[in-house]
């Protein structure tokens, strides 16, 4: 029996040993009590997303209406207030007949996977990054989206996530989070330290799309600085938040602007030019290790541990809620915690608006609103 053999029975013996017998509330796993953190996000008013789950990305349009949210069977709903609720706003594929189940990741390359939004304040039209499908646009009056760009340098787009538009430029910036696994197999980006993720710019008066950064480490949430000198990239798998000088004598450079207690989702500027951050889920020891040593992550699927595992133990066991704020020069100001999901959960963007903050989730049904 040759050594790698003999090394690799010996570790997954001692994974499967760790998993067995390590509980939530050991310290290896448990989700860590971050210093000045404030535990206030259970009082958060609840709003469901009736018949729908994962509103992940939230955005009003520019005469304050909405929110409007994408939902994991690939529709943008839009909320019209307490009388009306949610209403269908658009759909991002045209092929709708097997769509019929709020969650059914099998589907999602067919009935589309909307994840971040972005409404061009100028012409009203929505833009949709959707997983599978590219960059979408929908007029104001919603419907079926159409096409803008699916591929660059030849390389078709494999995981879509986030955006964000420089209306002075009339450019959008927006993440590929990988070119090996589907949004399905997001677990899989983690555990195999894919870096294959690009960050580009779309140039919507030229239709050219190009490639600014690759080689990044589930690129995710995107957010232009209030001034747009500068860009910022939350990169998932390191939990740091990345900065793109855009103008000024740093263009073109890229550094960590801060790095955050957890698993980074959506970044989204408020009207301050603060950051607030949302963490599908805090940093522990255990998955800290994990994705510092590759090997581990791919070992751990060759256990065959099935992807609610694997997701909670990433989680620490214990779903919970985080919220950082950070300033225009990326130092914490604020971190807001559900720490025991009592309301919560595996956000995915924050979004501030008159004194509120709108709250989703990737994967609960309902987003949160809690006053500041």
């Amino acid at each position: 029996m040759s050594t790698v053999v003999v090394v690799t029975a010996t570790v997954l013996a001692l994974l499967a040993v760790t998993f067995a017998i390590f509980k939530p509330h050991q310290t290896l796993f448990a989700p860590p009590q971050l210093q000045a953190s404030m535990d206030v996000l259970h009082a958060a008013r609840l709003l469901h997303v009736t018949g729908a789950l994962g509103p992940e990305s939230l955005v009003f349009d520019r005469h304050g209406g909405g929110p409007y949210t994408g939902v994991a069977d690939g529709r943008i709903l839009k909320w019209e207030g307490d009388e009306v609720g949610w209403t269908e706003f658009a759909v991002t594929s045209s092929n709708r007949t097997e769509c019929v189940r709020p969650f059914a990741p099998e589907l999602e390359h067919i009935c589309g996977r909307p994840l971040g939004l972005k409404f061009d304040k100028k012409s009203g039209d929505l833009y949709i990054a959707d997983a599978y499908l590219g960059l979408k646009v929908v007029g104001p009056e919603g419907g079926l989206a159409t096409q803008v760009v699916t591929e660059a340098e030849g390389q078709p787009f494999h995981f879509t996530n986030d955006m964000d538009i420089s209306e002075d430029e009339d450019v959008i910036y927006f993440t590929d989070s990988s070119s090996a696994f589907p949004r399905r197999q997001f677990m899989f980006v983690l555990l195999h330290g894919d870096k294959t993720g690009r960050f580009l710019k779309y140039n919507k008066s030229t239709k050219e799309v190009s490639v600014l950064l690759r080689g990044l480490a589930f690129p995710n949430g995107v957010a232009l600085s209030k001034d747009g000198s500068f860009v910022l990239i939350a990169e998932t798998t390191t939990g740091k938040i990345l900065r793109l000088w855009l103008h000024g004598p740093n263009a073109g450079e890229v550094n960590t602007f801060a790095v955050v207690p957890g698993f980074p989702d959506n970044i989204r500027r408020n009207s301050e030019g603060e950051f607030w951050v949302a963490l599908h889920a805090k940093g522990t020891p255990f998955s800290r290790w994990v994705t510092s040593n590759a090997w581990i992550g791919q070992t751990l699927l060759k256990v065959g541990f099935n992807f609610k595992q694997l997701h909670s133990s990433f989680a620490g066991w214990k779903p919970h809620a985080t919220a950082v704020k950070l300033s225009e020069k990326g130092e914490i100001l604020e971190v807001l915690e559900d720490c025991e999901g009592k309301k919560l959960k595996f956000i995915s963007e924050v979004e501030e608006k008159d004194g509120k903050l709108w709250i989703a989730s990737v994967l609960m049904p309902f987003i949160g609103i809690y006053d500041l």
